[in-house]
């Protein structure tokens, strides 16, 4: 490799790992490694792409364990990478690995973002309407393939908290963009409220939904999700329409 080859290379690795840092809350480690050559960039031609990330906090406080992204014959406009920055002329595929830990998953439930959603929905309990305000949920991932939530609500109206505890499978829905929760167990006793239970089960699928994790010009779609004791593994084909660039 020569001298001008590794510059330019590396003049394009910095230009989009800044570009990718913008647009997160925080980032642990983050790589870009671009595969090209001189006369190859002149044409408009890039033989490969690879972002690596640890520790990428999105916004909704929804952090990423690992990131590993890869593409391969990707094009761009020569002129652009002249001066260091990368412009996609037309979209590209990336094979795309996401790993997010239990606790991680956790925090956003309990994050600002979050509480502020789940806050003063109208549900009935008991045939009442009442007003809740989330006071804690635990995320957890036990095995299995399954989640479980417990979360302790407090009923404005009566003043009372009371705990709503499920565990459920997340399956990927057939188009790849969303995840949904099937087979909801309830805890130990009756269920305190359909619309309550409802209300989380349909939090914890936005939280799991993978519009969460798209950066700017990215689109995931997931094909595989594989729920494991501790963490989540998701398999994804990332639609890139534009690699951020400083």
């Amino acid at each position: 490799m020569s001298e001008q080859q590794g510059l330019g290379e590396q003049a394009l690795n910095k230009a989009a790992e800044i570009g990718l840092s913008s647009q997160l809350d925080e980032v642990e480690e983050l790589d870009v490694s671009i595969k090209t050559d001189p006369f190859k960039a002149m044409q408009g031609q890039v033989d490969s792409v690879t972002i690596e990330g640890e520790g990428m906090v999105m916004q909704g406080d929804l952090r990423m364990e690992e990131l590993d992204m890869h593409m391969t014959g990707v094009a761009i406009n020569p002129l652009s990478a002249a001066f260091g920055k990368i412009e996609l002329t037309q979209p590209t595929e990336a094979s795309t690995h996401v790993v997010l830990l239990e606790g991680d998953i956790n925090r956003a439930f309990n994050s600002e973002f979050v509480r502020t959603k789940l806050q003063n929905q109208q549900v009935h309990v008991n045939g009442q309407p009442m007003t809740i305000d989330p006071q804690q949920v635990d995320f957890r991932l036990p095995g299995e393939g399954k989640v479980a939530v417990n979360a302790k609500v407090l009923l404005r109206e009566t003043s009372k908290t009371e705990q709503v505890a499920f565990t459920a499978v997340p399956r990927v829905s057939p188009n790849g963009q969303t995840v949904t929760l099937e087979n909801v167990e309830y805890g130990e006793g009756e269920e305190l409220s359909p619309e309550l239970t409802k209300a989380l089960v349909d939090q914890t699928s936005e939280i799991l939904n993978l519009s969460n994790f798209d950066l700017e010009g990215m689109t995931l779609k997931v094909n595989n999700l594989q729920v494991e004791a501790g963490k989540l593994t998701l398999e994804a084909q990332a639609h890139v329409e534009q690699i951020p660039s400083g």
